[in-house]
C-alpha cells in the first residue's frame, strides 16, 4: 500500500546541508498498522511528510496504492490536480491537533469537504457520521477550547477521515496525551483500521505505542531504517534492538563463572513452564534476573533474563534444550563466551 524506494531528503540551512532521510526503503502492506520509531532527529517526521508530499523528497520515490506520487510533483497543472486527488485519499493526524478555534467541532470536520467542493448537506451528513464513529456525536456544536486533549485528537482523526482515505498517517498523535487517553486513542486507531480497512502508518518515540497497536515496525536512526519487520519476526530475530526495547530486561551476572541468557517467549511457549522444566531436567539452580511480559497482537509475549551456573561451555546442553522448546535464545555477551571457549580449546 505504501512503498518508499531510495528516499532522501536534504535540507539547506545557512550554507550547510542536513540529510534528514538517507536512502529510506519502506514497505507498508495494505490493511496493517505500521509503526516507525526513533529518537528525536532520527528522520521520522520528514519521512511521514514525504509520504504525502507535504515535503518534496530530494530523490527517491513514494508510491501509495500503486500510484507514484513523486512522479506527479511539479509536472504541470494536470499532474498537480492528480496529486491533490491522490492526497485526498491520504488522511493525516497531527500531534498538536491543528483545529481552528473559531470553528465548531462539526465545522472543523467539514473543512476538507469544503475544499473538495461538497455541498452543505453532504458535508453535514458526513461530518456527523464521522463524529459518531469517533465517539463525539454529542460535541458537534462545541468549540475546540471546550474539549479535552483526547477529544481534540478524536476530532482531528474524524477530520482526517473526511475524504474516505485508504491510508491514515499519524504524526506523533499521542505524544501530547496522558497515558490513559493515549490508550483510548490507540484503541480507536486500531478499531478504525479493522472497521474501515485502513492502512495506518504512525511515527512515534514511544515503545508502548508499537507494542499496543502495531503489526509491523521499523527503527530509524540518523535518517536510515536500521531494522524492520513484523513484530513477531522482530521478537524472533537474534540481537534485535527493537525486540530488546519493546521488552527490556536487565540484570548482570553475579560472578565470572555464570552464564546470562535472554529468553523470548511468544505464542504457546509463553504459557509453558519451560524454566522449571529446565531446572528439573538438568538439576540446576536458575536465577531470574529480570522479566517483562505483555500482549502483542492478541498473543502473550515476554522476555526473561536468567542466570545459569557455570561458564558458557558448561551450559551448551541446557541452552540447546531451551532452543528445542521453540524459544528465542540470546546469550548475553556471546562473543566473550565464544572467545572463552576457543581459548580453552586452544590451551588443550
Amino acid at each position: 500500500m505504501i512503498t518508499t524506494s531510495g528516499l532522501t531528503k536534504v535540507y539547506s540551512s545557512r550554507g550547510r546541508e542536513i540529510t534528514a532521510l538517507d536512502g529510506v526503503d519502506l514497505h507498508v502492506r495494505e490493511g496493517e498498522v505500521y509503526g516507525v520509531i526513533g529518537q528525536s532527529g532520527a528522520g521520522k517526521s520528514s519521512l511521514i511528510r514525504c509520504v504525502n508530499l507535504l515535503e518534496r523528497p530530494t530523490s527517491g520515490t513514494v508510491t501509495v496504492a500503486g500510484q507514484d506520487l513523486t512522479a506527479l510533483a511539479g509536472r504541470g497543472p494536470r499532474a498537480g490536480r492528480e496529486l491533490r486527488r491522490a492526497r485526498s485519499r491520504i488522511g493525516m493526524v497531527f500531534q498538536h491537533f491543528n483545529l481552528l478555534s473559531s470553528r465548531t467541532v462539526q465545522d472543523n470536520v467539514e473543512l476538507p469537504l469544503e475544499i473538495l467542493g461538497k455541498s452543505g448537506k453532504e458535508r453535514s451528513s458526513k461530518a456527523l457520521e464521522l463524529l459518531d464513529l469517533v465517539g463525539l456525536a454529542d460535541k458537534a456544536r462545541a468549540y475546540p477550547a471546550q474539549l479535552s486533549g483526547g477529544q481534540k485528537q478524536r476530532v482531528g482523526i474524524a477530520r482526517a477521515l473526511a475524504g474516505d482515505p485508504k491510508v491514515l498517517l499519524s504524526d506523533e498523535a499521542t505524544s501530547a496525551l496522558d497515558p490513559e487517553t493515549t490508550r483510548s486513542i490507540l484503541k480507536l486507531l486500531r478499531d478504525l483500521n479493522r472497521q474501515l480497512g485502513l492502512t495506518v502508518l504512525l511515527i512515534t518515540h514511544e515503545m508502548d505505542v508499537v507494542k499496543s497497536v502495531c503489526d509491523s515496525a521499523a527503527l530509524m536512526e540518523k535518517g536510515r531504517i536500521v531494522e524492520s519487520g513484523t513484530v513477531s519476526e522482530l521478537l524472533a530475530t537474534p540481537g534485535s534492538e527493537l525486540a530488546a526495547a519493546l521488552f527490556p530486561v536487565g540484570g548482570d551476572a553475579s560472578g565470572e563463572d555464570r552464564t546470562v541468557v535472554d529468553v523470548t517467549f511468544h505464542g504457546e511457549s509463553a504459557t509453558q513452564p519451560v524454566i522449571s522444566q529446565l531446572a528439573r531436567t538438568y538439576n540446576i539452580d536458575i536465577s531470574i534476573l529480570g522479566a517483562a511480559i505483555d500482549t502483542v497482537g492478541g498473543l502473550q509475549v515476554g522476555r526473561m533474563r536468567i542466570e545459569l551456573p557455570g561458564h558458557y561451555e558448561d551450559n551448551v546442553v541446557p541452552i540447546g534444550f531451551l532452543r528445542e522448546q521453540g524459544l528465542q535464545i540470546d546469550v548475553v555477551d556471546h562473543a566473550a563466551a565464544q572467545q572463552s571457549v576457543l581459548a580453552k580449546e586452544g590451551a588443550k
